[in-house]
């Protein structure tokens, strides 16, 4: 998840899904709040660390961490020397994921369509209304801002918190205050993190209790609707600079390769893209056939007991 975080147009929330731990992540980060204190008053430590499911989280946050601060070196030099292999490996990836999301709920109904197009159409939307955030002037507040919206996006799957990040203009700011150990800026963006995942997860959290089916639909639109962003051979159409010199993307031209090629000058690098593409989607098959077995065994040791 922190690798997946860590480059723009990927989601931590797609690797969540896939390997199985979607839901379970959400419902944990959930009981952080009033809950919390009444369990430890009344359990003390051991009731509080069952409550926050801390045996789950604590090594989940602790590679999130660890992936983030190293892959944040590798995916920045991976992004300028091998731009179309990085995304060739991950659009297998996503799209593979969308699969899994697809035949993750109840048997499709008509009606399902609707969110499918919502995902759809936030997905497409969201990028495009994200420089918006820097009008409120306000630095310290844009990056608490930043920091909620980031992690909301990286509990939903094929939303890229990072992208979105990229879209403000702040991905070298918040990735370089990461590198650089930048304390007032890395707080800020903390205290942001911490209200969007309060908020954030509860209302997930009753999406997928309350109607199931019609969420996993919601996600799949995200995922499909992110696919575009991830497809090598693009031409870039606007941009405009960020506050930080960063140029932000806006609207990309989607290519075949014969045509990058001819367009750009630089080789298509075909082969490789395709094959990281299989690699992206043999990776997820693999994760999510590993998050089938868990849960079977779960399901069958629990009604053992």
């Amino acid at each position: 998840m922190g690798a997946a975080d860590a480059v723009p147009g990927v989601s931590g929330g797609t690797i969540a899904f896939i390997t199985g731990i979607y839901e379970e992540l959400i419902d944990t980060i959930k009981q952080f709040g009033p809950g919390a204190l009444v369990a430890l008053c009344r359990g003390g430590w051991r009731a509080l660390f069952q409550h926050l499911n801390l045996a789950f989280l604590i090594p989940l946050l602790a590679g999130i961490a660890i992936s983030l601060v190293s892959v944040a070196h590798l995916a920045l030099w991976l992004m300028e020397a091998h731009p179309l292999l990085l995304d060739g490996f991950f659009f297998g990836l996503v799209a593979a994921s969308a699969l899994v999301v697809g035949q993750a709920g109840q048997r499709w109904r008509v009606w399902y369509i609707i969110p499918l197009l919502v995902g759809l159409l936030l997905a497409r939307l969201l990028p495009s209304l994200m420089p918006l955030i820097l009008m409120i002037g306000n630095d310290s507040l844009v990056i608490v801002l930043a920091g909620a919206i980031a992690i909301s996006a990286m509990l939903l799957p094929g939303v890229s918190g990072s992208f979105l990040l990229l879209t403000m203009g702040l991905y070298g700011t918040i990735m370089g205050a990461i590198r650089g150990f930048d304390i007032s800026i890395i707080m800020l963006f903390g205290m942001g993190c911490v209200i969007g995942l309060a908020l954030f997860s509860r209302l997930l959290s009753w999406l997928l209790k309350r109607h199931h089916g019609f969420t996993l639909q919601l996600l799949l639109g995200f995922i499909v609707g992110s696919l575009p962003v991830l497809w090598p051979w693009r031409e870039l159409l606007r941009y405009q600079i960020g506050p930080d010199g960063q140029m932000i993307p806006l609207a990309y031209h989607y290519l075949l390769p014969d045509d990058y090629a001819m367009l750009t000058g630089a080789p298509a690098q075909v082969i490789g893209v395709v094959g990281l593409m299989a690699v992206g989607a043999l990776l997820v098959v693999l994760l999510n056939r590993r998050a089938d077995t868990k849960t079977t065994t779960h399901s069958t040791d629990t009604a053992q007991r």
